[in-house]
């Protein structure tokens, strides 16, 4: 359920369900000065046995009774409020992956940062688009629950008084592409204390929205987008799996890709691309062969496609007037073991200098060719067994998630008692593996560095919540210093999710503007759940709110916190 009105953008959200009667007067004062909306949405997340995506008794968490869940369609700017009624027989949390949250990482929904929405209750986010644009996804960020699903699409369109750099398309088309297992989640979860189960085991099918591949017997139906001939479609295409990047195709047709994860890309023409686990992208497609059907293909990297022929996903490119279904063998990609294809396409996807985004300067007004670095992190992900379970280890440190969320720690007693600030090595290995709960910090106003090693055996995905990064390098081996000089500082792209391959390394730079703590992760699921996770505190000591947004008022406490909200007017962040 959703609820739209018109709100100027200087207006705060401070007691609007307090005082609805004042808030609805305020709109109509100031209509003329309308710049951004308010969306409300209603949300009731539940366990579905019906849906059955593959032929399994298997439930999936489905949002109003939809597997994947409701578009969240917004504007740059706007205000977005979902409440949650969380019908689970566990404690939940959304976050909003690639949605910055500007001055409020209150709202971003992972167990750093918000007390989880208790079974039988409900809670209300309120978070705005600001100064964005692009094609993100929500997903479930506690408990392994995203390998139950959860997931759904987010459009953030331009204002009508920015430029778009192409001509508007005739529809636009989300397409979530993502790796299933057919066991419960909760089993899967509960196999995370088995090496072999953590470390090897793979997703058994490839879904597109929620959907089995063409004429795999394990399904009822398939994907399939209608397309008239001669018209242009946007497909934005993310991958919501939970271990496994795909090479993306399309029958007879090639792509334009022009925006990934809130920035316009130089446009190029491609036959294929691949996508990393959390990445989103935005491809237009003209439908400009004859009237027939066409596959729509996804299929996994680095494994054999034809030995796991149900992790290729396989959907169907239908034209209107077309009266018979796609024929022939799926269209071929590149190898799937070549990471040099992947590699050399990942450093052509370069940032559109000259157009605006979600301003009218050009994207490339802010870019990194004179920048000075205040901080560099290096982080090395590996797999080691602590205390006789497996986990994932960053700098031999495996991330211990806690009942208390950092950030309300850190509003109440400055962190005192439930992290230690700084004791995580961000340039060195510890000697041996170990549970802590890693929080640094990050140089408000300062740029850092992130350099990510991947010493594992598969492509994996880094996320950083709060922030774009660019995403100035690629190499293989082991990183140092004399390997900037390999760095693109000229048009390096923006985003926040960006993969790292098998003994490589990915460099990235971010200006750390955004005051908050923030959730640096793995996006794949088991990497994240073993502890490939921690969080970096950007800190301004300025208390004014257009500084860093103050605890909303439907703050919820846990863990070490009594559940009242007096504490907030006994304590405050120093």
């Amino acid at each position: 359920m959703a609820f739209l009105c018109s709100v100027p953008t200087t207006m705060a959200f401070t007691g609007f369900h307090r005082y609805p009667f004042v808030h609805f007067v305020l709109i109509g004062l100031f209509a003329i000065t309308v710049s951004a909306i308010d969306i409300f949405l209603e949300w009731n997340v539940a366990l579905d046995s019906t849906i059955q995506p593959v032929s399994q008794l298997q439930p999936v968490i489905a949002i109003n009774g939809l597997f994947p869940g409701p578009l969240i369609n917004t504007t740059t700017n706007d205000y977005v409020h979902v409440n949650v009624f969380n019908n689970l027989d566990e404690p939940l949390l959304f976050t909003w992956n690639g949605i910055q949250q500007r001055l409020n990482s209150w709202q971003d929904g992972v167990s750093g940062t918000n007390c989880p929405i208790l079974p039988g209750t409900n809670w209300t986010y309120v978070f705005q688009t600001k100064d964005q644009i692009g094609s993100f996804f929500y997903f479930p960020s506690i408990n392994f629950q995203k390998a139950a699903g959860g997931f759904g699409p987010i459009r953030v369109n331009n204002r009508n008084v920015i430029a778009v750099p192409f001509a508007k398309p005739d529809d636009e088309f989300d397409l979530l592409i993502g790796d299933w297992s057919f066991d419960n989640y909760k089993v899967t979860r509960s196999l995370m204390t088995d090496p072999t189960i953590a470390f090897d085991s793979i997703p058994n099918i490839m879904l597109m929205n929620g959907k089995p591949p063409f004429g795999n017997p394990q399904g009822k139906a398939f994907e399939s987008f209608t397309v008239t001939q001669g018209n242009v479609y946007r497909f934005r295409i993310s991958n919501v799996g939970t271990t496994l990047s795909f090479n993306f195709r399309i029958q007879n047709h090639r792509m334009l890709l022009v925006e990934t994860e809130g920035s316009y890309t130089n446009q190029t023409i491609l036959d294929s691309l691949d996508v990393h686990v959390g990445q989103s992208y935005s491809v237009l497609v003209t439908a400009n062969q004859v009237d027939a059907d066409y596959f729509i293909v996804a299929s996994p990297k680095l494994l054999n496609a034809t030995e796991f022929s149900s992790l290729v996903g396989v959907g169907v490119l239908h034209y209107s007037n077309s009266v018979a279904q796609p024929v022939g063998p799926l269209p071929t990609g590149p190898d799937p073991f070549d990471i040099n294809f992947s590699i050399d396409q990942a450093k052509s996807i370069r940032w559109n200098m000259t157009t605006g985004a979600a301003r009218p300067n050009p994207q490339g007004t802010f870019n990194v060719t004179n920048v000075t670095i205040s901080q560099t992190f290096i982080l090395q992900n590996s797999e080691d067994v602590i205390k006789g379970s497996p986990h994932v280890v960053v700098n031999n440190v495996s991330y211990l998630t806690i009942d208390t969320p950092l950030k309300l720690a850190d509003q109440l007693v400055n962190g005192s008692g439930v992290y230690q600030l700084d004791a995580f090595p961000v340039q060195s290995i510890n000697l041996n593996a170990s549970f802590g709960v890693s929080v640094v910090t990050g140089n408000h106003k300062g740029w850092i560095e992130l350099v990510f090693k991947n010493n594992l055996e598969f492509i994996d995905s880094w996320h950083l919540d709060g922030f774009g990064f660019y995403v100035v390098g690629f190499g293989d081996g082991d990183w140092m210093a004399a390997l900037r000089m390999t760095y693109n500082l000229f048009d390096p792209v923006v985003r926040s999710t960006v993969q790292v391959y098998p003994g490589g390394w990915t460099a990235v730079y971010a200006f750390l503007d955004n005051p908050g703590m923030w959730n640096l992760r793995s996006q794949l699921l088991k990497n994240w759940f073993l502890g490939q996770e921690l969080y970096i505190r950007v800190h301004d000591n300025d208390p004014n709110p257009a500084k860093e947004r103050p605890p909303p008022e439907n703050l919820l406490f846990c863990g070490i916190f009594n559940k009242s909200a007096s504490l907030l007017e006994h304590h405050h962040r120093p």
